[in-house]
């Protein structure tokens, strides 16, 4: 295992990052720049001022095959907390990964945790190893999507200054999200909302009293998320304007617009099929893993 020191994020990080992995990205057909992105937004955020606190384990340098990027060890968590103790996975080589999973202190079995990715052999060998060390597996696999820099985004002049208002999130507005988010509707969750509001971009539509009517924001991994139009401002293209939004704003900075969707969330899958967002050929996965001790 070797850690990636944030002494050298800006100078062989940057070459490592910027040279070596977005040197893939060229081809937006290339699977291998697809499969990049489950740890591209991560690495970008670390680069960024690293709000979360995140750092690189590779299995070797410079000839790595494969890649977590965690939450610092000197961190605070809430080992209940699996929105923020997050793993994002990417790997050449799955015996690689297998490795620097059964490896000492890569993972924090003791707490809730996520690991995610875009390759399928990842959740058969988390599985295995949590397994082994008596965790419980929750797994939830969506359709992943990619934003083109070609959609076109609606015309936002008369939402500018006069309600109906196009605008960003505040951490006021966390509870709302908390409350409406499927998987929310816990303290975990809504310390997690603000979090991502305070740091990362969001977009949102405004009624006449200033209350969030559709939103969508983006998580530590620089994917596009919970996304949601509260149900009486529906059909009304709030939905499309917010996600080509925020997803030009990603753009803008340099981030990937990505995001993932349900199978059986065919309102979202028509609204991004009228965006002509790209259904990418690998799917997203996520895991919880569960300790015994916290489980039931």
């Amino acid at each position: 295992m070797l850690i990636e020191p944030r002494s050298m994020k800006s100078e062989k990080q940057g070459a490592f990052w910027e040279g070596g992995l977005p040197s893939m990205i060229i081809s937006p057909k290339s699977i291998y720049q697809i499969l990049i992105h489950s740890v591209y937004g991560a690495v970008m955020n670390i680069n960024r001022g690293n709000p979360f606190q995140k750092e690189v384990v590779v299995d070797s340098w410079p000839d790595f095959k494969a890649v977590i990027t965690r939450r610092q060890k000197e961190a605070e968590t809430d080992n209940l907390d699996h929105y923020t103790n997050a793993y994002a996975v990417f790997y050449k080589d799955v015996r690689a990964y297998q490795q620097l999973l059964e490896e000492r202190d890569v993972i924090n079995w003791d707490q809730v945790f996520q690991i995610q990715g875009l390759q399928s052999e990842l959740c058969d060998v988390s599985k295995a190893v949590a397994n082994s060390k008596q965790l419980g597996v929750k797994l939830t696999s969506f359709k992943a999507v990619h934003f083109s820099p070609h959609s076109t985004l609606p015309d936002t002049s008369s939402l500018m200054s006069s309600p109906p208002r196009l605008t960003y999130l505040s951490v006021t507005d966390a509870d709302l999200l908390n409350r409406t988010w499927s998987r929310g509707g816990n303290e975990q969750c809504l310390q997690y909302i603000k979090n991502l509001i305070s740091c990362f971009p969001s977009v949102c539509v405004r009624d006449v009293k200033g209350n969030p009517v559709s939103w969508s924001l983006t998580d530590q991994f620089a994917t596009m998320c919970h996304s949601y139009t509260l149900p009486e401002y529906r059909r009304k293209g709030y939905s499309r304007l917010v996600a080509l939004t925020l997803a030009r704003k990603l753009q803008s900075r340099g981030f990937p617009s990505q995001g993932n969707v349900l199978d059986d969330n065919m309102a979202s899958i028509s609204l991004l099929k009228s965006v002509h967002a790209e259904f990418l050929p690998c799917r997203f996965h996520r895991l919880i893993l569960t300790p015994a001790a916290f489980s039931g």
